[in-house]
């Protein structure tokens, strides 16, 4: 993505990071002060989804302060390993709470949780959703996919919330009630939730082992590519266009040739221009590496080498 829209991202999913911690803090607090189960393992989720925005954020980084060559092969293999770490604690996490849950519900469940427990949910739930809609329309505004994609990974981390309330709720009722029976249901909202953990550290692994393989795209994608790099100004000819799908985004490598009487300089403005009408015109393209080579001066240019001609004018053949 362009670098406006990755510092964009960015932004976001710092503030997405912090509002989490502090809600993290307030429910495993809380679901410790109050003895519940199903609050403690929501904690737990969302504290695995900071790990794991923290992951990507890092790994973010790293990549745009690599140079070309590390993007497209190294980093991205270290990213994978990263995140198949995280997802493995994640896996042991959501184990540890799901044997903890079998053994309360084997032994039985005493007491139900303290109602203090529900309005730690409710909160945590709306900050959830004001940080959906504001994300999702954000995204939208900006027309940037990280954001909106992140948006409805926001939306998702709300189960784990809905599924605590509804196992303390339950509990709570059974006090009021005095049916001891069902403040178990507290615990098995905890176990709910493990197995969410479960399909979190699952779906990490996946996603790390999808993203570190390339994937060439389609031939009517590339040919849209290089349609769009011909019609730029100064490229006389595409001699070469290689595109392949590095995870959500793609990757280009393309060789122009442009006039060999223009200066280096010139030569490096009409790279950065390709480079940028095609990030900008195809959002899904991540980065794009491009090699200029002179053009055959036995062959006739493009009329856009000269920089007084239109440029919407047309390729020679």
């Amino acid at each position: 993505m362009s670098e406006q829209r990755l510092k964009q991202a960015e932004s976001i999913a710092k503030v997405d990071i912090i509002i989490t911690l502090l809600l993290i803090i307030v429910k495993g607090v809380i679901g410790v002060i109050s003895h519940s189960r199903a609050l403690i393992a929501d904690a737990a989720y969302s504290a695995s989804i900071v790990v794991g925005a923290l992951a990507d954020l890092m790994g973010s980084r790293v990549s745009k302060e690599s140079t070309q060559e590390d993007q497209s092969y190294g980093s991205s293999k270290s990213e994978a390993i990263t995140t198949i770490i995280v997802a493995v604690l994640i896996l042991v996490v959501g184990v540890e709470i799901a044997i903890s849950a079998v053994k309360t519900i084997i032994h039985g469940v005493t007491e139900a949780p303290h109602g203090i427990a529900v309005i730690a949910i409710v909160v945590s739930l709306l900050a959830k959703k004001i940080m959906f809609h504001y994300k999702y329309a954000l995204g939208k505004k900006a027309a940037n996919q990280a954001i909106m994609a992140s948006a409805w990974e926001q939306r998702t981390a709300m189960y784990p919330s809905f599924i605590a309330l509804v196992g303390v709720t339950a509990a709570l009722i059974g006090q009021s009630l005095e049916m001891p029976s069902l403040y178990v249901f507290d615990t098995i909202a905890s176990f709910f939730i493990a197995l969410l953990l479960f399909k979190l550290g699952y779906k990490m692994v996946l996603e790390s082992i999808y993203s570190s393989v390339d994937r060439k795209i389609h031939p009517e994608d590339a040919i849209e590519l290089m349609s769009t790099v011909q019609r730029i100004k100064g490229v006389i000819n595409v001699d070469e266009l290689r595109a392949r799908e590095h995870g959500h985004y793609v990757l280009v490598d393309v060789k122009i040739s442009v006039n060999p009487k223009i200066s280096v300089h010139e030569g490096h403005d009409i790279a950065r221009l390709v480079k940028q009408q095609l990030m900008k015109r195809f959002i899904h393209v991540s980065d794009v590496f491009i090699h200029v080579n002179p053009y055959d001066p036995g062959y006739p240019y493009k009329n856009n080498v000269d920089p007084d001609q239109d440029e919407s004018a047309s390729l020679l053949h």
